[in-house]
């Protein structure tokens, strides 16, 4: 990517996607700001630049057709869309006996639907400009661990929504990048069920564990300009990633291990 490019950014109101925001606002590209807070994206917006450099958009990933519109205010402001970082998510826990198919369904339509629309909406003026379509997928893609059945899966299909379009979309020169993070500091792990945040939730993994959404976004960013088919994010991810690929019976074991450890009362799964 190069000064002046424009990158479309979902879920850009906080952690990895308002990170990278800023990280790709100071390599000089022009930014396209899509979130359902829209105060948060309008101050941001101001900070990269305003009008001329960043655009705020409102826009809900589980809404049809709020894709295509943003789309087409992005094309109006800036002419051309160089990257796409389908970024908004947020995660559904709970042993599977806790959650109701409606849990699964609302995990996916965001996670997976809103990841798909975003492709759907991006496909044309990215074929235009040969440009990069990332997804923030998860190392829980890879490493499957119990009480996050519905999160696993919708990361699991990210990425293999990603392995599909790299192939399909090789012709036209686009390429797809699958972002995988471990643990990185953000609000998704205070964002409920339903996808609301909880003001002053504690994050219940330990801070040691976690990477600034700073250091994640510069990965990141590297990953978008090298046009690498994948950048898993954290030192533990990609431990975890290996051990998923040299080693399954071992995480399977250790998995069942943290299932073990953490089995709720009689009844509850």
């Amino acid at each position: 990517m190069k000064r002046d490019d424009v990158v479309l950014i979902t879920g850009a109101s906080a952690g990895i996607g308002e990170a990278l925001a800023v990280e790709l606002s100071s390599r000089g590209l022009r930014t396209a700001l899509l979130a359902r807070r829209t105060d948060r994206t309008e101050r941001l917006a101001a900070r990269l630049g305003g009008d001329a450099r960043s655009l705020a958009i409102a826009c809900d990933v589980t809404v049809e057709g709020a894709l295509d519109e943003a789309v087409a205010l992005t094309l109006q402001r800036f002419g051309r869309i160089d990257a796409v970082v389908a970024n908004a998510g947020f995660g559904v826990d709970g042993a599977l006996a806790r959650l109701s198919l409606d849990d699964y369904r609302r995990q996916f339509e965001t996670n997976v639907f809103g990841v798909l629309r975003t492709a759907m909406a991006t496909r044309a003026p990215l074929a235009a400009t040969r440009g990069v379509f990332a997804a923030v997928g998860s190392v829980s893609a890879y490493v499957s661990a119990p009480g996050a059945s519905a999160y696993n899966m919708s990361k699991g299909a990210v990425r293999s929504l990603c392995e599909t379009l790299n192939a399909e979309w090789a012709p036209a020169g686009v390429a797809v990048v699958h972002i995988a993070p471990g643990f990185v500091s953000s609000e998704i792990r205070k964002v409920d069920r339903k996808g609301q945040l909880r003001e002053g939730a504690k994050d219940p993994v330990p801070g040691w564990l976690q990477l600034s959404a700073e250091a994640a976004a510069r990965e990141i960013a590297d990953a978008l300009s090298a046009r690498r088919a994948e950048a898993v994010i954290t030192g533990h991810g990609k431990a975890l990633v290996w051990l998923s690929r040299r080693a399954p019976a071992v995480l399977r074991q250790l998995l069942k291990l943290m299932a073990r450890q953490a089995r709720p009362s009689k009844g509850e799964g």
